[in-house]
């Protein structure tokens, strides 16, 4: 009995759990599974427990439903919170201070409540105000401080304006005093600047006070000091100000500003950290101010970051006001954004404008009003709402000063933080006292909130021994608590005493035990294996054999309990397919099936009709047309006794009887009013036809007019008359004729001037304006309707025009600014083909396509060469236009052609000529159709043919990102030049409203392909994120040739993206092709489309607002590979058997050949042909069959040429391996061909075997679908590791899922990941898998990395940056805007774009700026999905310091004019370098030839004892090669150069001997982003140890045989026109055939190729070059493999050219090649405390051969004298000792490389050797990450610390990069300690600080 109940209660609580399934989702309380009373209550608000002890549900549930189980209502535990307000002093509008109301709160709340309080908060008009004012003191700031003190009396009205009440401060500020901030020497200590006091970090000078008189007195006394670095230390002074309450003079109730006046940028959080000053500890946020209120820890602590600022000045309830110069004036602008409230002024360069930046800000923030909390415990989350409920945002709390203000807060306490129930969260994290105030208040609500975690009363009384739980447990609130070994929900069923037999666990007419599904536990309880499968007592249900609907389980609506079909709310029926709502049934009026049918199952079940009726039972309204027709015997015949059905049999037939009636009905009112003439008598009768109203009469309700329409008497009389009129009609147009027998316009005339033509045809445009929205714009195009009354015979052809921005006055500053006519602009042209449209046209890569894109091309190019400029056309597609008359079918051909500005009327009129011909040269074309546009304007004409009313113009929108918010265009109808019509509406305005988007919502692609096997169709819909944040898209699907209900369901709904999520999936159900429709050979393509629609939250639509899916009733292909990617042998097995499958279509026969490759004795090919019904065929080579030995080798199987209704899979090789291996007798051989034994086979301890055959698919950018075979066995789960490619497989996350599928998120777009899966059950993990690859999708790339700038003067810059962090793909292009700006950062001139093509040319040379105005640059990256976000920075070039490296002339950076002159067509020249991704990008890099810029170089040293590796990230970037004239001094300098190293015994070196000396080779290796790898030979500075045998080849891309890249390309000038070019052979294992030499101009031109086949020869000499002109030459090697990578450098001869003839050098004139560029980076090694080695690498670009370099020394701050070095040679690396240095002064070092050509640009450097104490490292040394390892090392090694400071002046970095390296080295016993330390390097480049962490280990 015992047992029985056990399984009932089990059974019947498992069975009422599950079948909630539903709502479970939302149903915490029953998903917790709480175990006792307390826990229940605890788990959020609304849960109850029910301790009845006969009651038989879950005992933990909402209320409503422990009672529906029937639970009594009385004995139901609940808990209540509470709310009290204990303090509510009504506001007291008489009292001129801040004031809110209630002033306290005390609140409880459960788990998951939430509660609103209502506030009231008011403002003073002129309440009290404390002002402080803290001013930059540096030099810079002279000016502005002597206008401040001459602004006493101005200062002393502006604060009696703000405040009746007030006081008013002052503070100045510099920096840290101490190096390199500040000047160390004594006299620039005492007196930095002529007539100033010494340098200080802050002091508060005029505490708070309201006497004016004595704050103007002591502002007189102040003077001005000085600092070193642009950026202050305002921080400290502000954080000064903001925590020394007393001292400064705060007062309590009054608001607190502090106007922070300054000209620089910011010293912030880790400035503090460098080598000169020591690493300096965090600020410690306490009041640091002496006697003097001067700040003492400034050379202690380290400057403040943002967020304490943001903290702590809320704590203190100060607002600040930045008043800043132009300069610095982006950098606070952005650091506005971190404060809640917080203001930035524009000041004049000296301050004259102060006060009215204070009296503006302090306006802007009265108008404001944000509402905060503070100190929030961590299990509270609160939002401020408006009166009317809405969420406001900052500002949006709009209370005016002197009114009071109301709104509400809803405080909400979590029931989880993260996993975690609140309830466990500690005391303080759950309960505390927050504070609810404006953010410009002292005065708020205290909040008292606290959760609350009731306990059960009934837990604290427990029923002992209780003789419902047999004796054997406590009764606990109505539950059973078991002693011991006792179980069972009433306790009587002892684990000990419990019989082993199995008999227990047998169901009712079953057999096995638990069905066979499952293990037999003790007290006869069941445990399934698979618990996601089978369920029930006794494991004998299974979840996947519900009833099924659509082929999809239990209609994917409900989820299979027990067996049966638990439907979601809403749905019903077997298998859930009948939904409970009849909104599916719902007609166009709102009523149920129109009334005419009973709505069954969500569909209508209609009454016959003698119409065809729609799915609701109402009239097709497709057969509309044809009800009148229809109807219209049977109504002559019943009414009036007329007609073909006149006779009575006839009659009887019809299938409805009409009735007279007085009056019709009105016809919007009915389905259709009809009427006709009666043949028998002439007269006209109407009747109305509408679905019967009554729903017992069948048939239609036909109502007939009961009176006839009947014509008058005769009208005989009127015969003469007619006839005269028509007389003298003849006779008007014979004269007409006469007189104009030869003029066409005059015969038209003619017909104007009589009666019938005169104004008989009009033409113009239907509507008068249009309003659009840019987000909801899904074309560039409005199709305009254009309509013809009067009689519609002839053609009439109308010519039109439309115009840009038509809403610009002519003193608009867009407006003023004249276009260059000579600039190269792009002129999309639409043509009518004479040719039908068809579908393949559409498809761009059909060949139908192809070939006419081809024809439009030849012929086009061939009309449009008359035009001066003119270049051939391109991007030509094809299309429809459906409303253009009886020419819809016809073909549109739309094109772009480049051509100068200026031909825009050539090319009109060309265009026009040809059109009317009707010939494009052999192009067919229809006349009376074209479209000429630029960007700004567009001409055409459009053809009324005859018969035709309405025709489309197809507009364009000149749609760009600069246009205004607001524009306007205006189309005109110009003129009709073939036809009589007139003109009648002429114009139509169309206004754009342009929406500042915070998300841009589109699919990933237009289109989409499924077949109806899927049975879903996945469709994503991507979010790119301009401003994270809720939003909201809607999304609809809409019938095409697929119809809803028969070929898919249609789906509709909303999609809310929370932060950060940029995609989501939306799927739609694909049905089954029907028995009809699967008889049709000819089928339709079936396809619909989803839209998407109505973007809320600010989003807008994107690219693709609209994607058409097509579904293929066609099974696809099978699908044929190899069934692993590895198959191992040995040379003992007698054959070779490698598996091939084939999934998909097995129904049909499929062959696919086979081939062997690289095997060493044999090459074999075969096909293998599948059956019908196989899926699974074998490849056996029998390695005895062929000659020679049988030894271990590797080699591949390949598959190939599939049939026709088959495809290869992903593995369509694999690799085998046959290694040695002993003889297996033919029995265990003969079982593991058969399959009997298994290398995974499951073994006798019970590991599964690997599951099969898995395949990845990429779902998203961030998402792959990984399903798999399960393996045999019962698999209680699956193990899914995933890493990606190039990863350690250790390093992999691990997914654990149920089911034979997991979906991987998170991943990285556009990113290889390898996958593995394993089974596991009760004996741990099986076997593993092959690994699966896959790569996800691409995705819109980040924005790009910094942007820096090259002044080289006021009005030329080179703009440069790096690749984004996140590229998501292949970056294909990238567009660069720059706009004039004012100092409110609005345009006031047109933005330029530059689009940039080549993604390696990542830098710009923009010339003819406009002097002193400043500029904002754009940057943005494009892949194939689109355009990322901008990167964006501001300068302005008049205000920044010249470079070291400003160079007038850079001939390898993209050159673009700003004012557009005659000289510049395009991009005058290209850079070959490429700069690579920042470190911390998570996409691997793309590397160059010769540098790695952000890769991860492995570097392997084998030493006696052990081995170790070592990463070392870039500290540089490569630099841009620049041209210089500089040329050296003459003088011989003598040096010695040394190397030292470190040998030891064993191991194997390379040496080398190089003056005696010698040096060591190290070879580094890293890996790139195409996988390939590349060797480099890099010689470190210090070489650690022995270098290990030579590494095998890396170059995977490279096949064995194809040359490399050819290692030197050099040039020598042999004339102003003639230039030899000479190269290296490169490597090769094969013998080099011959060479390719390739060169063009840069900017464009024809690629001309030279072959070199004499293979001996490295060099041509190429004539006729164009003096002055840049070129790119290319070099390749050919082998019998085939050729190798190229060789690029870019050369210009420079020479003097004859004025008259531009093309020609004068005679006689020299003629030089560029110099060299800047060596390569300078590295640093002390030595000894005096003396130091500095290396360098070769110039990137030497433009000749090396002689030698010149190195110059000086100090940093002066004194001492410049030293000089020559150092002769031409080596890779070139090294010199540096003696008779000085500890602790830094130096600054150039290196100059120079040629035959003289000089190039010198490389610098700084340098800092610090003395030996290591006391500038103690608190480095706390700070940093540490890592040691072990290696044996030589025994005479010498300890020494190298601490370098490396400054390096390039173009790509504006200020500078400022780079700190440490590295130790110490010897103790032989043994060697690696010390990995982490180096934080800052630098300021362009507006914008970077910060990178990098670790160097030595």
């Amino acid at each position: 009995m015992g047992r029985w109940t056990l399984h009932l209660s089990v059974g019947l609580g498992l069975l009422a759990v599950l079948l909630t399934c539903c709502y479970a989702e939302a149903n915490y309380c029953l998903a917790s599974k709480a175990k006792s009373c307390t826990e229940c209550l605890q788990t959020g608000i609304g849960c109850a427990y029910c301790p009845d002890e006969n009651f038989d549900g879950p005992r933990c549930d909402l209320e409503k439903n422990i009672i529906a189980r029937g639970c009594g209502a009385a004995a139901l535990i609940t808990a209540q919170s509470s709310k009290v307000i204990n303090s509510e002093e009504k506001i007291n509008v008489a009292l001129q201070k801040s004031q809110v109301s209630p002033q306290r709160v005390t609140m409880s709340f459960l788990p998951g409540e939430e509660k609103l309080v209502n506030v009231e908060v008011f403002a003073p008009t002129k309440g009290p105000l404390d002002l402080y004012i803290l001013m930059d003191f540096s030099n810079s700031m002279a000016d502005d401080l002597d206008n401040l003190k001459r602004m006493g009396n101005e200062l002393a009205s502006l604060v009696e304006n703000l405040s009746d009440d007030y006081t008013i401060g002052f503070g100045k500020f510099v920096d840290k005093v101490i190096e390199p901030q500040t000047d160390m020497r004594p006299s620039k200590l005492s007196q930095p600047w002529p007539n100033s006091d010494p340098p200080f970090s802050f002091q508060n000078v005029i505490k708070l006070t309201s006497e004016l008189s004595d704050f103007t007195n002591k502002l007189q006394k102040e003077r001005i000091s000085g600092n070193l670095d642009a950026p202050e230390g305002g921080f400290d002074a502000i954080l000064q100000a903001a925590v020394c309450r007393d001292k400064i003079g705060w007062r309590d109730h009054s608001t607190h500003l502090l106007v922070f006046s300054t000209e620089s940028a910011f010293h912030y959080e880790a400035d503090g950290a460098n080598v000169l000053s020591g690493i300096l500890p965090r600020n410690d946020e306490q009041c640091h101010l002496d006697a003097d209120d001067k700040y003492t820890e400034d050379i202690h602590q380290d400057y403040p970051s943002i967020p304490t600022l943001v903290r702590l000045l809320g704590k203190h309830n100060i607002i600040p006001i930045f008043a800043v110069t132009n300069h610095s004036y982006t950098y606070y602008k952005k650091l506005q954004e971190y404060f809640p409230i917080a203001e930035v002024g524009l000041l004049q360069e000296d301050s004259s404008n102060i006060l009215q930046v204070m009296d503006s800000a302090f306006k802007s923030i009265r108008s404001k009003m944000s509402i905060r909390a503070e100190e929030k415990p961590k299990a509270f989350e609160t939002q401020f709402l408006s009166t009317s409920g809405k969420v406001a945002q900052y500002g949006d709390f709009n209370f005016r000063p002197g009114t009071i203000g109301k709104f509400m807060m809803k405080l909400t306490a979590q029931r989880l933080n993260g996993e975690q129930p609140v309830c466990q969260m500690s005391p303080d994290e759950k309960a505390g006292t927050m504070k609810v105030k404006p953010t410009t208040f002292n005065a708020g609500v205290n909040v008292e909130a606290s959760v609350l975690c009731p306990v059960c009363e009934c837990e604290k009384t427990p029923l002992p021994r209780a003789a419902r739980c047999n004796g054997n447990g406590d009764l606990v609130c109505g539950k059973c608590q078991c002693y011991g070994d006792w179980l069972g929900s009433f306790c009587n069923c002892s684990l000990a005493d419990s019989v082993k037999s199995t008999s227990q666990c047998i169901a009712p007419g079953k057999t096995e035990p638990c069905s066979g599904r499952g293990d037999c536990m003790a007290c006869g309880t069941c445990v399934c294996y698979n618990p996601e499968q089978f369920e029930g007592p006794y494991c004998q249900y299974d979840k996947t054999q519900c009833p099924r609907y659509g082929g999809f389980l239990c209609n994917d609506r409900g989820s299979c309990v027990m067996g049966q079909c638990a439907c979601a709310e809403g749905w019903e029926g077997t298998a859930c397919e009948c939904p409970k709502s009849n909104q599916t049934c719902v007609d166009s009026k709102g009523g149920v099936c129109n009334g005419r049918g009973t709505c069954v199952c969500g569909r209508c079940n209609c009454q016959s009709s003698g119409l065809e009726l729609t799915s609701t039972c109402e009239p097709n309204f497709l057969a509309q047309l044809e009800v009148c027709e229809a109807t219209r015997s049977c109504v002559q015949c019943q009414t009036w006794k007329t007609g073909e059905k006149k006779e009575d049999e006839k009659c009887k037939e019809c299938p409805f009887q009409s009735y007279t009636v007085t009056e019709l009905k009105e016809s919007d009112k009915v389905l259709d009013s009809c009427s006709f003439r009666d043949e028998d008598d002439d007269c006209t009768y109407y009747y109305t036809v509408d679905s019967s109203r009554d729903p017992a009469v069948k048939g239609m309700d036909v109502q007939v007019l009961e009176k006839k329409e009947c014509p008058p008497a005769s009208l005989l009389w009127l015969l003469p008359l007619l006839l005269f009129l028509l007389l003298l009609l003849a006779l008007l147009l014979l004269c007409c004729w006469k007189y104009c027998a030869c003029c066409k316009s005059c015969w038209q005339s003619c017909l104007a001037l009589l009666p019938c033509c005169r104004r008989g045809r009009m033409v113009g445009f239907k509507e008068d304006e249009y309003l659009l929205r840019q987000s909801l714009l899904t074309s560039d195009h409005l199709d305009t309707p254009m309509v013809r009354t009067g009689p519609p015979k002839g053609t009439d052809v109308v010519r039109w025009k439309v115009t840009d921005n038509v809403h610009r006055a002519p003193t608009h500053p867009q407006a003023l600014i004249k276009p260059n006519p000579k600039e190269i602009i792009q002129f999309p042209v639409s043509l009518r083909l004479n040719r039908l449209f068809s579908e393949n046209l559409s498809r761009l890569e059909s060949r139908d396509a192809e070939q006419l894109r081809k024809e439009v091309a030849d012929n086009l190019n061939e009309v449009y060469k008359q035009i001066p400029g003119a270049q051939k056309v391109q991007k030509t597609t094809f299309r429809m236009q459906r409303n253009a008359g009886k020419r819809q079918d016809y073909t549109i051909m739309d094109t772009v052609l480049s051509a100068p500005r200026a031909s825009y009327p050539d090319i009109v009129k060309l265009t026009e000529k040809n059109v009317q011909s009707g010939n494009v040269r052999d192009l067919k074309v229809v006349p009376g159709y074209y479209t000429v546009a630029t960007d700004r304007e567009a001409t055409g004409a459009v053809e009324f043919q005859e018969g035709v009313e309405s025709v489309d113009v197809h507009v364009p929108l000149f749609v760009k990102d600069e246009d205004d918010d607001k524009k306007q265009l205006q189309v005109e109808a110009i003129d009709v030049p073939l036809g009589i019509a007139e003109i009648g509406k002429r114009l139509v305005n169309i206004t754009i409203i342009k929406e500042h988007a915070s998300s841009v919502f589109s699919f990933l692609q237009p289109a989409y392909t499924y077949s109806r096997q899927d049975g879903v169709a996945k469709i994503p819909i991507s979010r790119e994120i301009i401003e994270d944040g809720h939003t909201q898209v809607t999304y609809r699907t809409r019938d095409l040739t697929a119809k809803d209900k028969k070929d898919y369901v249609t789906v509709d709904g909303d999609l809310t993206y929370v932060p950060g999520e940029t995609q989501k999936i939306v799927p739609v159900r694909l049905l089954e092709l029907g028995e009809k429709d699967g008889l049709l050979e000819d089928k339709q393509v079936k396809q619909f489309v989803m839209d998407l629609s109505n973007p809320r939250q600010g989003a807008k639509l994107g690219r693709y607002p609209r994607t058409t899916v097509t579904i293929t009733d066609q099974p696809e292909p099978s699908v044929m590979m190899f069934k692993k990617g590895t198959q191992n042998f040995t040379t003992s097995d007698p054959t070779y058997t490698i598996p091939v499958v084939r999934t998909r279509n097995h129904d049909s026969p499929a062959t696919v050949k086979w081939r062997t490759k690289k095997a060493q004795r044999f090459e074999l090919s075969a096909p293998l042909k599948f059956g019908p019904g196989e899926t699974e065929k074998n490849i056996v080579i029998d390695p005895k069959s062929h000659p020679g030995p049988i030894q271990p080798e590797t080699f591949q199987l390949e598959l190939f040429d599939p049939s026709s209704n088959a495809s290869v899979g992903e593995r369509k090789t694999t690799l085998v391996s046959v290694t040695d291996g002993i003889t297996k007798s033919p029995e265990i051989a003969q079982m593991q061909e058969m399959g009997f034994i298994d290398r995974k086979a499951s073994s006798p301890s019970g590991y599964l075997p690997a599951p099969g055959y898995p395949k990845a698919k990429a779902t998203g950018p961030r998402s792959i679908h990984l399903n798999w075979d399960p393996p045999p066995g019962n698999p209680m789960g699956y193990k899914v590791k995933y890493w990606i490619f190039g990863d350690p497989e250790k390093d992999a996350q691990v997914l654990d899922v149920k089911t034979p599928q997991a979906e991987l998120t998170n991943l990285y777009p556009y990113c290889d990941y390898e996958m593995r899966v394993c089974g596991y059950n009760a004996m741990g993990d099986g076997y593993d898998t092959d690994v699966a690859t896959c790569q996800t999708l691409e995705d819109v790339p980040g924005e790009p990395g910094r942007l820096a700038f090259n002044v080289i003067s006021p009005t030329v810059t080179q703009v440069s940056w790096a690749e984004p962090a996140e590229t998501n793909g292949n970056i294909t292009a990238y567009e660069v805007i720059y706009t004039p700006i004012d100092d409110e950062m609005k345009p006031v001139g047109a933005a330029k774009k530059v689009k940039i093509d080549n993604p390696k040319k990542r830098m710009l040379l923009i010339e003819n700026l406009q002097s002193a105005q400043t500029y904002q640059y754009k940057v943005r990256a494009k892949n194939s999905v689109g355009w990322g976000p901008f990167r964006d920075a501001t300068i302005n070039l008049a205000s920044q310091p010249a470079r070291p490296l400003s160079i007038p002339i850079i001939p390898d950076v993209p050159i673009v004019d700003a004012e557009a002159g005659d000289e510049y067509d395009s991009y005058l020249m290209y850079s070959n370098e490429v700069m690579k991704s920042p470190t911390g990008s998570k996409t691997p890099s793309v590397s160059g030839d010769d540098y790695t810029m952000n890769g991860k170089w492995d570097q392997n040293f084998l030493f006696p004892g052990g081995s170790g590796t070592r990463n070392m990230s870039a500290s540089s970037s490569p630099m841009s090669t620049l041209s210089s004239n500089y040329r050296g001094a003459g003088g011989s300098f003598t040096t010695e150069t040394t190397t030292t190293y470190m040998t030891g015994p064993g191991g194997s070196r390379r040496q080398d001997m190089v003056g005696g000396v010698h040096t060591s080779e190290v070879i580094m290796r890293k890996r790139s982003e195409n996988r390939g790898y590349a060797d480099e030979n890099i010689r470190d500075s210090i070489v650690m140890g022995e270098v290990s045998s030579k590494f095998p080849d890396l170059n995977a891309r490279l096949s064995p045989g194809v040359p490399d890249t050819p290692s030197r390309l050099v040039f020598s000038a042999l004339g102003p026109t003639a230039l030899k070019v000479s190269w290296q052979e490169p490597h090769c294992e094969k013998d080099i055939m011959g060479y390719c030499v390739l060169y063009q101009l840069l900017n464009g031109g024809e690629m001309k190729r030279i072959n070199v086949t004499n293979p001996a020869e490295n060099s041509v000499i190429i004539q006729d070059l164009l003096p002055n002109h840049s070129y790119l030459f290319k070099v390749k090697a050919q082998s019998q493999e085939g050729w190798g990578p190229e060789r690029e450098g870019v050369i210009t001869i420079e020479s003097a050219v004859d004025p008259k003839s531009p093309l020609s050098p004068m005679p006689g004139s020299p003629f030089t090649l560029s110099t060299p560029s800047a060596p390569g980076p300078l590295v640093f090694t002390a030595l000894s405390p005096d003396s130091l080695q500095l290396s360098w690498d070769k110039p990137r670009k030497p433009n000749g051969d090396i002689l030698g370099y010149v190195v110059t020394c000086e100090q940093l701050h002066g004194g001492g004298d410049v030293r000089s070095f020559q150092v002769n040679g031409d080596s890779t690396e070139t090294s010199l000792t540096v003696p008779n240095l000085t500890e602790n002064v830094p130096y600054k070092f150039k290196v100059q490389a120079r040629t035959t050509q003289g000089f190039g640009p010198e490389r610098e450097g700084i340098i800092t050797i610090e003395s030996q104490d290591g006391s500038a490292l103690s608190q480095y040394n706390s700070q940093s990450l540490v890592r040691r390892e072990v290696f044996q090392m030589p025994t005479e090694v010498s300890t020494r610390t190298n601490v370098s400071h490396t400054m390096l002046n390039d173009p790509y970095f504006s200020d500078g990069m400022m780079m700190t390296t440490t590295s130790q080295h110490t010897e103790t016993s032989g043994m060697m300690t690696q010390i990995t330390k982490e180096v934080v390097q800052r630098s300021v480049m362009g507006g914008t600080t970077v910060t990178k962490k990098m670790f160097y280990e030595s």
